[in-house]
C-alpha cells in the first residue's frame, strides 16, 4: 500500500472515497467536492484505489498535482470495500471522516449537510439514506429485502444501511471491530461501540459513467452471510446491571 502526500495543515475533515475502475467518475467527482466544500480550508480529499485497472489512478495522480488537497493510497489489489475503507481512515488526518462512493451518485453537498449536524452535536455518526434512489429496480429490490433481514436479524433500525454519505468521528472507524463486509453495518458496528447514530434524508443520482461493480449475487447474499457475523456480535455484547446498593 502506498499513500501519496500533499496537503498541509491542521484537517477537520477527510473526505474517504474508495474505487476500483472509475477513472471517468474521477474529474467530475473531485469537482463537486471541492464546490461543496469550498468556504472551508480544513478538509482533504482521500482517494483509496482498490485495486483499479483502468485509467483511474492516472486520473488521481494528476488531480494530487493540480490540487494538494488530494491524497491517493493505493492498495496493492483488490481487497473489498471494507479494507479500502479502512486503509483511507488510517490516512486520514481529519478528526471526521466523511465518505462517498465514486460513481457521482452522491451529492456531496449533502456530505456538507451531515458534516455540520455532527458538528453541531446532534449525534456522534449521522448518516444518510436515499429518497428516490436512481437504480435499476432489481438492484432496488435487493437492497429493501437486505435491509429488511439486516434489521431484523441485527435488531437495529436503519433505513438504509447501504448508503455511502456518512459522517463519523475518525477513531469509531478505527475501533471498529473490522472484517470484509463491515462497510454494509457501520451504523450498527458504531452503535455497539456506544456511539449515537441519526439518520438523515439525502440525494441520489444516475451514474455519471461506467457501471456497477455490484449485483444481487455480490451484494445481496454475501451481505446476509456477513449478517450472521454482526448478530453473533449484537447477541455476544458484554451488559450488565449493577445491583441496588452496591457500587462506588
Amino acid at each position: 500500500m502506498g499513500v501519496m502526500e500533499r496537503t498541509e495543515g491542521a484537517i477537520l475533515l477527510s473526505v474517504v472515497v474508495p474505487l476500483r475502475d472509475e477513472g471517468p467518475n474521477l474529474r467530475a467527482l473531485h469537482e463537486e467536492i471541492v464546490a461543496a466544500l469550498q468556504a472551508s480550508n480544513e478538509w482533504e480529499i482521500v482517494f483509496v484505489d482498490d485495486g483499479s485497472t483502468d485509467e483511474g489512478p492516472d486520473v488521481l495522480r494528476k488531480l494530487a498535482r493540480e490540487d494538494p488537497r488530494v491524497r491517493i493510497v493505493t492498495l496493492s489489489r483488490g481487497y473489498g470495500q471494507s479494507t479500502a475503507l479502512v486503509a483511507g481512515a488510517e490516512a486520514a488526518r481529519g478528526e471526521w471522516i466523511g465518505t462517498l462512493d465514486a460513481d457521482c451518485q452522491n451529492d456531496p453537498r449533502d456530505l456538507l449537510a451531515l458534516w455540520d449536524e455532527a458538528r453541531e452535536g446532534v449525534a456522534d455518526v449521522v448518516t444518510g439514506y436515499r429518497l428516490r434512489r436512481a437504480d435499476p429496480w432489481a438492484r432496488r429490490a435487493s437492497s429493501r429485502v437486505a435491509n429488511a433481514v439486516r434489521n431484523r436479524l441485527s435488531g437495529d433500525r436503519i433505513t438504509d444501511v447501504g448508503c455511502s454519505v456518512r459522517v463519523f468521528p475518525r477513531r469509531a472507524l478505527l475501533e471498529a471491530v473490522r472484517f470484509e463486509g463491515m462497510h454494509r453495518f457501520l451504523p450498527t458496528l458504531f452503535r455497539l461501540a456506544g456511539y449515537t447514530v441519526v439518520e438523515r434524508p439525502v440525494g441520489h443520482r444516475a451514474r455519471h459513467a461506467g457501471r456497477s461493480k455490484y449485483g444481487i449475487h455480490n451484494r445481496l447474499w454475501r451481505g446476509i452471510a456477513d449478517l450472521y457475523v454482526v448478530r453473533r456480535l449484537v447477541r455476544r455484547q458484554v451488559r450488565y446491571d449493577l445491583r441496588d446498593g452496591d457500587g462506588a
